[in-house]
């Protein structure tokens, strides 16, 4: 049997997505998830991305496709910044009202709303740009999944939360007083947690064995290294601006 081309004259692989549909059912089937393999990623996010990574291969080989079919990384995310953001309302808020306000919105705006515009820019750019073009027609065309690129999102999210939401929370009394250490140690904390967001969101693409230029996910790093000195120098505080914004 001939292979279908696509109007450029490549075998295609797309297919309609009927992914997406079956995962959002999944959500609200919890025995269904692994929750055992969610915690063992959410680790080595931390410690050793790489091997994460590598098992994203080995689910493409079985699963053939590389975005995840099981939600459970979302939900526990969610429901750890749901804590984590319920402890900050319990330090600083001052009212019910404006707590459930505050877990809402970052849970929603955050992480859901602002992980899936990201997600759109990336999956845009990579698929629009970023493509190695194959010499061989007949080989089949690969696209990076946009349920992928959320994947990759939240995979670069955890250790961000987890330096962002958790160890700052426990730094804060020290993070928002005045003085220069203060304002050292909050630079320093956004700088790491920043750029280590990034780094894995360039692990997440650079696994993929179509795209080429994946060092573009880098850039970042090196524009948060340089503005951070400068909002040193300034007496920028990021914690006492970000907690201003909720809890002023």
């Amino acid at each position: 049997m001939l292979p279908t081309t696509s109007s450029k004259g490549r075998t295609s692989n797309v297919r309609p997505n009927q992914v997406f549909p079956q995962y959002l059912r999944r959500i609200v089937k919890w025995r269904q998830m692994d929750i055992e393999y969610t915690f063992w990623q959410m680790l080595n996010l931390c410690t050793s991305p790489k091997v994460v990574y590598q098992h994203t291969k080995y689910h493409k080989q079985t699963k053939n496709q590389w975005a995840r079919d099981d939600p459970a990384f979302i939900v526990i995310c969610s429901f750890l910044l749901i804590v984590a953001t319920s402890a900050y309302c319990a330090a600083f808020s001052h009212s019910v009202g404006h707590a459930i306000y505050t877990v809402l919105s970052v849970l929603i705006f955050h992480f859901l709303v602002t992980g899936g515009i990201l997600a759109t820019c990336c999956w845009f750019l990579t698929n629009s740009y970023l493509r190695e073009e194959s010499p061989n027609s007949h080989v089949v065309e690969q696209r990076v999944e946009w349920l992928y690129a959320f994947d990759v999102h939240c995979n670069s999210f955890f250790p961000m939360f987890v330096m962002l939401y958790v160890i700052h929370y426990f730094l804060s009394p020290l993070l928002i007083a005045h003085g220069f250490i203060p304002v050292l140690l909050s630079n320093l904390l956004f700088m790491v947690a920043i750029s280590y967001y990034h780094y894995l969101n360039f692990l997440g693409y650079d696994v993929l064995p179509f795209l080429e230029r994946t060092t573009f996910f880098l850039y970042p790093i090196g524009i948060v290294i340089i503005l951070s000195p400068l909002m040193i120098l300034s007496g920028f505080n990021p914690t006492r601006y970000m907690m201003s914004m909720y809890f002023s």
